[in-house]
């Protein structure tokens, strides 16, 4: 009889303490996602839509690439078979090196919808450097805010590169220019 009391003693006590640690949690986290929780807690994960039309995929235990701003469809000059909408770039954080410099993982897709093949595809990168080496066949910046990407030669029709490169802080980087091959 001692014994069980003692038992309920020590379970009661455990679940206060439980509670007490997920009440903190939830009230006292500011960065604590509740939605996120409830996806987590029910084996699934859920999506939100912001106003700007970006769908956001969230699940904490994968990384994902951050999407790129803009996926309108382009309004295309009569003969024209491409454009700068048809190459879509994806980048997002991945392990750091031994020393600690952050890495981001870069992926350039053609998604032409017209199947275009596009090349001497150009990039807006600012002063773009990385303490990792980027092969230069694959992305080089060429001058201030100009980046060449697959050395200029056409990236196929649902063709993607990618690469890494790590710097302190991720590059903002967006097309300023392609041909269409």
């Amino acid at each position: 009889m001692m014994m069980t009391r003692r038992v309920g003693v020590v379970v009661t006590s455990s679940l206060l303490v439980f509670f007490a640690v997920v009440a903190a949690v939830l009230l006292f986290v500011p960065a604590f996602d509740h939605a996120v929780f409830m996806s987590i807690r029910h084996g699934s994960m859920g999506s939100s839509s912001s106003g700007a039309g970006n769908n956001t995929l969230t699940a904490t235990h994968r990384k994902l690439l951050l999407r790129a701003t803009e996926m309108d469809e382009p309004n295309r000059i009569p003969g024209e078979k491409c454009s700068k909408a048809d190459i879509v770039i994806n980048q997002g954080p991945t392990g750091p090196l031994p020393s600690g410099i952050p890495t981001y993982t870069v992926e350039i897709m053609n998604v032409c919808a017209s199947g275009c093949d596009v090349s001497r595809i150009h990039l807006t990168c600012g002063w773009f450097s990385s303490a990792r080496l980027v092969n230069p066949r694959i992305f080089k910046r060429l001058h201030y805010n100009d980046c060449l990407v697959n050395d200029g030669k056409p990236l196929v029709n649902g063709g993607t590169l990618s690469f890494q490169y790590a710097n302190t802080f991720l590059y903002h980087l967006s097309v300023s220019s392609v041909s269409c091959s």
